[in-house]
């Protein structure tokens, strides 16, 4: 029986199970919510964080770790950044040998400033590693509407064999041999994403959105590549592609948080409101011990930094922003 097991049962694994669903016999979708788990398997429905959308009838809900894994072929894993480490710690005696895990989480571990796919090595002693990611909200993904995405690893025949067992009539994938430059583009681009919510929440325009978004990539690049990623990565799926869509699309959450604190409000109450996990936040704090120890100019970066740790207003944080000494534009 080839099976899928999803670590993860928000509104991205979910919407991932769902899409899998018809490359697979079988797909177990674990989440860490026992009373979660069950009203899924009754209702067939994820109603906290995925309403509307139908269950496939071969995903199959569970709270228990080891009956997801058993047997699993492929492992995907799709939890917030924060508990991932914990998460494979608790997986680790029940993931098949031979099982590739598929690390879809987005986000750098604070106090390390470990990449999700270097915690995953240490913690479980696997090579068989590769990263997804690129411009997907889930709901559209849910929807069936078309995706493109990036399956990453220094392995090129295990992205060929993930890129071979995904791909689908509504989703895509293409491989690459980068998963720094893949996993640093999927995180920072969440924190660039609250920048262009503050944009958004001050009523600038498309000038302030375009130049945001161009500088953005730019500090994103230098940091990647500072670590050994490909230039090239940056501008393609899980560089710009994402960057663009969380830093315009609706759906982000990202850049709800950035609209909210540009209207007065304060992180700790945007953050109690939200159901789901706005990783920019948390990879906030994660991006700048990454780029002050990597010596690595990142000004949108230290200037949401300075919002969540020194109270600064949003508007005189942009006004600061913008009254630095202007140089050489620099990519």
């Amino acid at each position: 029986m080839n099976r899928l097991t999803v670590l993860g049962g928000g509104s991205w694994g979910t919407a991932l199970a769902m899409v899998f669903a018809p490359r697979f016999d079988k797909v177990s979708l674990w989440t860490y919510e026992a009373d979660l788990a069950r009203e899924m398997s009754a209702e067939r429905e994820n109603k906290v964080f995925l309403p509307g959308f139908r269950l496939p009838p071969n995903i199959e809900v569970s709270s228990n770790l080891k009956d997801s894994l058993s047997d699993a072929n492929i492992v995907l894993g799709v939890m917030p950044s924060t508990v991932l480490r914990q998460v494979y710690v608790d997986a680790k005696p029940f993931i098949p040998p031979n099982a590739p895990i598929v690390s879809a989480t987005k986000g750098i571990e604070r106090g390390t400033q470990k990449r999700m796919s270097e915690i995953i090595r240490e913690v479980t002693g696997r090579d068989r590693i590769a990263v997804l990611s690129g411009p997907s909200f889930a709901r559209e993904v849910a929807r069936g509407e078309p995706t493109l995405v990036v399956v990453a690893s220094e392995q090129l025949a295990l992205c060929e064999e993930v890129q071979k067992a995904f791909t689908g009539p509504t989703f895509r994938l293409y491989k690459s041999n980068d998963p720094i430059g893949a996993e640093i583009g999927a995180a920072l681009k969440n924190v660039i994403a609250i920048a262009a919510g503050i944009c958004h929440g001050l009523g600038l325009g498309s000038n302030a959105m375009a130049a945001l978004i161009t500088r953005g990539l730019a500090e994103i690049t230098r940091l990647a590549v500072s670590m050994g990623a490909q230039p090239g990565t940056l501008a393609g799926l899980a560089g710009l592609g994402d960057l663009i869509l969380t830093c315009t699309g609706e759906l982000s959450r990202n850049r709800r948080v950035g609209t909210e604190l540009a209207k007065g409000k304060n992180l700790d109450e945007i953050i109690g409101s939200m159901r789901m996990v706005a990783e920019g936040v948390e990879n906030t704090y994660s991006a700048i011990e990454l780029a002050r120890r990597q010596n690595v100019s990142m000004p949108i970066a230290e200037t949401l930094y300075a919002i969540f740790t020194e109270g600064k207003s949003p508007y005189d944080a942009l006004r600061e922003l913008m009254e630095r000494p202007a140089g050489l534009e620099v990519v």
